[in-house]
């Protein structure tokens, strides 16, 4: 649903909070002095830089985050939360051996702390590398939580990318571990805005990551079809992952896509890989 037609309201937000608390008998965790920071949310921005990512699309994607987090939409609902506040980490992929750091696990509290880390975004430096591991990306990701200073109510690793797994172990499993360990992954597809496909790309992406990227309670994505769309998806998409309660498994109207058949082959991206190098 287009976020224009969204009727967010704080209010709403925390009683939803507040009963799927009640009915999985959890309690707000609370600070200890000195201990980690309590937020709503810690949030891998898992960003992909693969050589499939063009110049001119590798801005585009980083200003998409440095927008969504500047957003009144986006701060809006960071205030609704229990802690009113989020962790955030923006890394960069590409093999399964290739990932930077952009940006170190940060506080977003407020306007200031948001527009200081958005800035940081649009300052770093770009580049570009080889291969596409969204393994690598889900691996790297699920080392950045332990030992960050935070404690979140959710974890969640926000994998955005143009390509399927041709590096690295399977992605399935990265997954399935990362759900494993109580984390969520979201994915931010980028689908068909080039007017060809490459010998590494796959037309249909979106059920490449619905099937085999996504998982985890609440699991979802918003898919990029047009390079302009990229400020409004990323903004969509961050605001519903920061407004969505909590939720037990099992409950109905979440897609899990590690509770039925892939509809594509998950290794799909190694075999174009290895037919294209003779393997």
């Amino acid at each position: 649903m287009p976020l224009k037609d969204w009727t967010i309201s704080a209010g709403l937000i925390r009683a939803l909070r507040c009963a799927a608390f009640v009915a999985l008998g959890a309690v707000a965790p609370a600070s200890a002095k000195d201990g980690p920071v309590e937020v709503d949310a810690e949030v891998v921005f898992a960003v992909d830089i693969s050589y499939s990512m063009d110049t001119e699309e590798q801005f585009l994607q980083r200003n998409g985050y440095a927008e969504a987090l500047t957003s009144q939409q986006f701060l809006n609902v960071l205030k609704s939360g229990l802690h009113g506040k989020i962790a955030i980490s923006y890394l960069q992929w590409a093999s399964y051996r290739d990932q930077d750091l952009l940006l170190p696990w940060t506080l977003i509290d407020g306007p200031e702390s948001a527009a200081a880390a958005a800035e940081k975004l649009r300052k770093a430096p770009y580049r570009r590398a080889q291969r596409t591991s969204v393994s690598g990306a889900i691996d790297s990701s699920m080392r950045l939580f332990p030992n960050n200073g935070f404690n979140g109510l959710r974890r969640i690793i926000d994998v955005s990318g143009d390509g399927p797994n041709n590096d690295g172990r399977p992605v399935e499993a990265a997954r399935d571990d990362a759900i494993k360990a109580g984390v969520t992954i979201n994915g931010l597809p980028l689908v068909g805005i080039r007017p060809f496909l490459g010998y590494a790309d796959v037309a249909n992406l979106d059920i490449y990551y619905e099937d085999c990227v996504i998982g985890g309670d609440g699991a979802f994505m918003v898919v990029i079809h047009d390079r302009k769309a990229f400020v409004d998806a990323t903004r969509t998409k961050l605001v519903q992952e920061i407004a969505m309660p909590i939720i037990g498994p099992g409950k109905d109207g979440v897609t899990r896509a590690q509770q039925r058949e892939p509809r594509i082959n998950c290794m799909i991206g190694e075999a174009m890989w290895n037919r294209r190098w003779g393997n």
